[in-house]
């Protein structure tokens, strides 16, 4: 294993975190967090000019055939940052999903979201709230050629925004009776309704989608009928060392952010932070930072080369999670009660971190999969 960056990826860390820090203060992360849509039309259509929502795309279809430890390069600087914007959910999970199952007339609409002309996003999770094959209840019906949905669907990032759900929907009863749907996310029948949750930063402007007697024609099912659980999983693989490496980068942040503090706020006649107590600490968020980062990007590196990563992907979630949500709540203790209040940047990494917890699977959900790859 080789996670030494090539010099290629060493320039791109540093335009991209000289973008993010340029371009999204943590004042735009506020101002958006209260916006309807949740993102910047025009921050969108600088980040498309950077060629960053084609990142991981084929040449052939407006991409830089970048690999997902570029993505993961990219994810650590948007964690750092907090960058609000639907970019997970349109180019990780809704064009990562055409790549994987679509086809060749579907991939057509590959370069307008490299574009970033397009929109789009999973819908998936479910009241039961579970990543597996048996949560997925939303019905496909086959009438006239065409597919009837029936179904709710709940946490769909960035619904309010898309233009296209890829929606995962039951055509017949069994473990592989699931089918993907590429759907009209404006079509008769659909009802969006955005949710209040605990964190609305980003890719968690989340909505309830409810679809009702949707018309959807045959020539819009992504893969094979019955067989789309399959692409969904290399998906959500994919969508889920995104989302550790944007957490590694939020952790990172909140450390600095700590130690800085601790430097300059004085009790007691010295430097907080020469107190062993917060010492001992920070040490210990070292620690969870930079274990989360090797897990990380090890599993970042065995996605990009193809070698089969199920149970490090695993491991990286269940411990970049739980490491993110301690790092959080470690500063905003280092802070005080100055760390507790809302105009301070450590509750909004707070935030982040419990949000992304549970995303994907939350850190139980997670040993389990490593205990399975263990054949126990």
């Amino acid at each position: 294993m080789d996670l030494d960056f090539s010099e290629e990826q060493v320039m791109f860390r540093t335009i991209a975190r000289d973008f993010m820090a340029k371009e999204c203060p943590t004042t735009l992360v506020r101002e958006l967090e209260e916006s309807e849509q949740g993102y910047s039309p025009e921050l969108w259509r600088k980040v498309a000019e950077l060629g960053w929502l084609g990142l991981t795309f084929p040449q052939e279809y407006g991409g830089s055939e970048g690999n997902w430890l570029d993505m993961a390069i990219l994810y650590d600087e948007m964690g750092r940052a907090i960058f609000p914007s639907p970019h997970f959910a349109t180019v990780v999970l809704g064009a990562h999903a055409i790549l994987e199952a679509g086809s060749q007339e579907q991939r057509e609409l590959l370069p307008r979201i490299a574009k970033g002309e397009l929109l789009l996003t999973l819908a998936l999770t479910e009241p039961g709230a579970r990543y597996e094959p048996a949560a997925i209840s939303t019905r496909a019906t086959p009438q006239g050629g065409d597919y009837i949905i029936e179904g709710t669907k709940l946490f769909v990032p960035n619904a309010n925004i898309a233009d296209y759900l890829v929606c995962a929907a039951r055509t017949r009863d069994g473990a592989d009776g699931m089918t993907l749907f590429l759907v009209d996310a404006h079509a008769p029948g659909i009802a969006c309704t955005p949710l209040k949750t605990i964190s609305e930063i980003g890719h968690d402007k989340q909505c309830e989608v409810i679809l009702q007697g949707v018309r959807v024609p045959q020539a819009d099912i992504l893969g094979e009928v019955h067989r789309g659980w399959a692409p969904l999983s290399k998906v959500m693989d994919q969508a889920t060392v995104a989302l550790c490496a944007e957490m590694v980068g939020g952790a990172q942040a909140v450390l600095e952010m700590s130690v800085e503090y601790s430097k300059e706020r004085v009790a007691f006649g010295r430097p907080i932070g020469s107190f062993q107590a917060l010492q001992h600490k920070m040490a210990n968020m070292l620690i969870e930072v930079d274990g989360a980062w090797l897990l990380t990007y090890q599993a970042a590196w065995m996605l990009s080369e193809g070698i089969p990563c199920a149970k490090e992907i695993a491991m990286a979630k269940a411990w970049t999670s739980e490491a993110y949500r301690r790092v959080t709540a470690d500063a905003i203790q280092i802070h005080g009660a100055y760390g507790f209040c809302i105009e301070v940047d450590t509750t909004l990494y707070y935030r982040r971190a419990k949000a992304a917890e549970f995303a994907f699977g939350d850190p139980r959900f997670q040993r389990r999969m490593v205990a399975q790859e263990m054949g126990l």
